[in-house]
């Protein structure tokens, strides 16, 4: 598990739960990293049916492995320095990207904010397994902080830039709604009210070195905090998809030379923002 950092004087508090890795101050990007960590915490790894086996195996196929270093390169190699939002939990605990109620589609996986059933489609917490204590203990001060980073830099910057970092893998999970389409290296998932075109064209020919780049295909959309979604134009926000196999060896395994090219990509995005 990473190590906590504190934030600065004047920046968001945030709970243990999330790494909060201060940028510039004049900086409006937000690298969000929610799914790259494998560690449970014992009393949440109790409520979970599978053997420590299976849950292994699980993180591999769940887990967005490196890109939280992928992430850090990034903002290593920029300029100004993006700010870092990192989940410190697996998603196996909650995830923060879900909605919280039923407007989730994925619910009908039992994958909504506190999964019920692995990628593989079998139960992985009881039929009668109560979320709300997962969600008050985790997912709503995970929310309140990534609002209150997005509040912070609007009031230094003027706007906020979101810049969801996900992976995926080669092969089509059990769990995928949507994976029928294209598995290009690169999917780009955007939001017809928060995703400008010009950033998703920025994007698309910077990551065109990887290959074809798609377009919510085979996941789409983007993080922003509800308080925003849909009504502040300020905040920008777009998701790389990254096909695991162009960085890893999958599933679970090490990663590779592609992970230094495509930090390289995501800070030359930053670098070249709009």
């Amino acid at each position: 598990m990473t190590k906590h950092i504190r934030a600065p004087e004047g920046a968001p508090q945030v709970p243990d739960n999330v790494e909060l890795i201060p940028g510039a101050p004049d900086s409006p990007v937000i690298l969000h990293v929610p799914h790259s960590a494998r560690h449970i915490p014992p009393a949440v790894r109790a409520g979970i049916l599978l053997g420590d086996d299976a849950v292994e195996r699980e993180l591999d196929h769940i887990t967005d492995a490196h890109t939280a270093l992928i992430a850090a390169t990034a903002a290593s190699r920029s300029a100004r320095r993006p700010w870092q939002f990192v989940n410190r939990l697996s998603r196996l605990v909650v995830d923060p990207e879900r909605f919280p109620d039923d407007r989730e589609e994925m619910l009908t996986v039992g994958m909504g904010a506190v999964y019920t059933q692995t990628t593989q489609r079998t139960a992985l917490r009881p039929s009668d397994f109560d979320p709300a204590p997962l969600l008050d203990r985790y997912f709503h001060p995970y929310a309140r902080a990534m609002a209150d980073l997005v509040a912070a830099r609007l009031a230094a910057t003027g706007r906020a830039v979101i810049i969801d970092v996900h992976s995926y893998p080669a092969e089509r999970l059990p769990y995928e709604l949507h994976g029928d389409g294209p598995r290009p290296p690169i999917c780009l998932g955007t939001d017809d009210f928060h995703t400008p075109p010009e950033l998703t064209a920025l994007a698309g020919k910077i990551f065109a070195e990887f290959g074809v780049v798609g377009i919510n295909s085979p996941f789409m959309g983007t993080y922003v905090p509800l308080d925003r979604y849909g009504t502040d134009p300020r905040v920008a926000a777009l998701m790389v998809e990254i096909r695991r196999d162009t960085y890893m060896t999958e599933p679970g395994g090490p990663a590779g030379p592609g992970q230094v090219r495509l930090a390289a990509a995501l800070a030359e995005l930053i670098a070249r923002l709009p």
